[in-house]
């Protein structure tokens, strides 16, 4: 076990004794991975990291810690349309983010814009509501992409979140 465990795993760590499971150096490790990293990770990615570390851990093991993970609230799901969810953690200097999702090579870029949150305030105040949080993911071509050539055909094209 890492003798410099993150607060954040201590955190993690604190939530499964709560929950009376047991604190395991394979959550450990995977809460490591994840809380160690500012990009949004798949589960492939995960096992790919706690590999190039020294560790084995299945992905059944992977997948049940980010259950926990989420469960606790420490760890946000987000599925992008790629066929897979990608796991961040909630615990960043920025909580309050939006996505831009590349759909030609998948790469997700963070954005964070004082308008939105005012939008988000008055549109609720308007309606009467009470927000807590919002979520907004804008889907196209990164610079890269664009630069490589690569195109989409407005035709047909449809939202992933729609088609499931």
């Amino acid at each position: 076990m890492n003798t410099q465990t993150s607060p954040f795993v201590r955190l993690f760590g604190r939530y499964l004794r709560d929950q009376g499971l047991p604190v395991t150096q394979q959550r450990e490790a995977v809460a490591e991975v994840v809380f160690g990293s500012d990009a949004h990770l798949s589960v492939d990615e995960i096992e790919g990291m706690l590999r190039e570390g020294g560790d084995r851990i299945g992905k059944a093991t992977i997948y049940r810690t980010l259950d926990l993970l989420v469960r606790s609230k420490l760890v946000e799901e987000h599925d992008f349309g790629e066929g897979f969810k990608r796991y961040e953690h909630r615990l960043s200097r920025q909580p309050d983010h939006d996505h831009l999702i590349c759909l030609e090579c998948g790469t997700v870029a963070e954005f964070k814009h004082r308008e939105l949150r005012a939008l988000q305030d008055r549109v609720a105040r308007d309606a009467g509501f009470e927000p807590t949080r919002h979520k907004l993911e804008i889907y196209g071509l990164c610079p890269s992409c664009r630069e490589a050539g690569v195109t989409l055909d407005d035709e047909g094209l449809t939202c992933p979140i729609e088609t499931m």
